[in-house]
C-alpha cells in the first residue's frame, strides 16, 4: 500500500492568486530545470522588473533549504500541470505563511526551521510584486 504523501496525482486545484501561481511556477522550472533556468529568470524579470533577482534569490534559496532539511521526497508535479500535488498544497500554504505543523507535515522534520523562514520571506516578496504590478488575482 502506497502512502498519500507519494501520490503525484493533482488533488489540488492551482493557486487562486496569481503571484502565488507564479511562485509556484518559479519553484517547479527550478527544481525541474536547475536554479539557473533561464525560463524562470524571465518569468522573474516580467513579474518584478528591476527587483527581480530579489525574487530569484529567495526561490533558490527556498528550494536549497528544502533540499537539505527534508526527510523525505517532496513531490513537484510539472511546470505547465493544471493542479498541484499535495505537496506543492502544503508548499504553497508555507508561502503563504503557514507555520511549523505545515512545514512538519511537507519536510518531516519540524525542527529545521530555516526552510519556514524563507518560504514567509518568499511569501512577503511575491506579495510585493503582485501590489506593484496591481494583481487583484
Amino acid at each position: 500500500m502506497t502512502d498519500r504523501s507519494d501520490s503525484t496525482a493533482l488533488d489540488l486545484p492551482l493557486p487562486a492568486l496569481r503571484s502565488q501561481t507564479l511562485g509556484l511556477v518559479l519553484l517547479r522550472r527550478m527544481v525541474a530545470h536547475g536554479l539557473q533556468d533561464a525560463r524562470a529568470t524571465m518569468l522573474a524579470l516580467d513579474a518584478a522588473g528591476p527587483g527581480f533577482r530579489r525574487l530569484l534569490v529567495l526561490t533558490r534559496a527556498l528550494v536549497v533549504d528544502l533540499a537539505r532539511s527534508s526527510q523525505r521526497k517532496i513531490r513537484l508535479a510539472p511546470c505547465c500541470a493544471a493542479g498541484m500535488t499535495r505537496d506543492e498544497g502544503l508548499l504553497m500554504a508555507m508561502v503563504g505563511g503557514g507555520g511549523l505543523d505545515v512545514h512538519g507535515a511537507l519536510t518531516d522534520d519540524a525542527r529545521c526551521r530555516t526552510a519556514l523562514t524563507t518560504a514567509h520571506a518568499l511569501g512577503e516578496e511575491l506579495e510585493a510584486v503582485a501590489l506593484r504590478n496591481g494583481w487583484r488575482r
